[in-house]
């Protein structure tokens, strides 16, 4: 959960930087940096729990093949 709140921090950060700099805008900025990012830790933090139980799936299956 720490690895997926520091994503989340760098990604604010840089979601503001681009809305800022493409708009010159500090409201637009901001609330890409509240939206966009939100949705995207949700998503990378379902990402690593599938990610992670395809990798134990896969391992298994691997073993299972080896001793078959």
């Amino acid at each position: 959960m720490k690895k997926t709140c520091s994503f989340a921090f760098v990604h604010m950060a840089v979601a503001f930087t681009v809305g800022f700099v493409m708009t010159g805008d500090f409201w637009v900025g901001s609330a890409l940096a509240l939206v966009e990012p939100a949705c995207n830790t949700v998503a990378f933090y379902f990402h690593e729990r599938w990610w992670n139980r395809r990798a134990r799936t896969s391992d298994a299956i691997d073993r299972t093949a080896v001793t078959a």
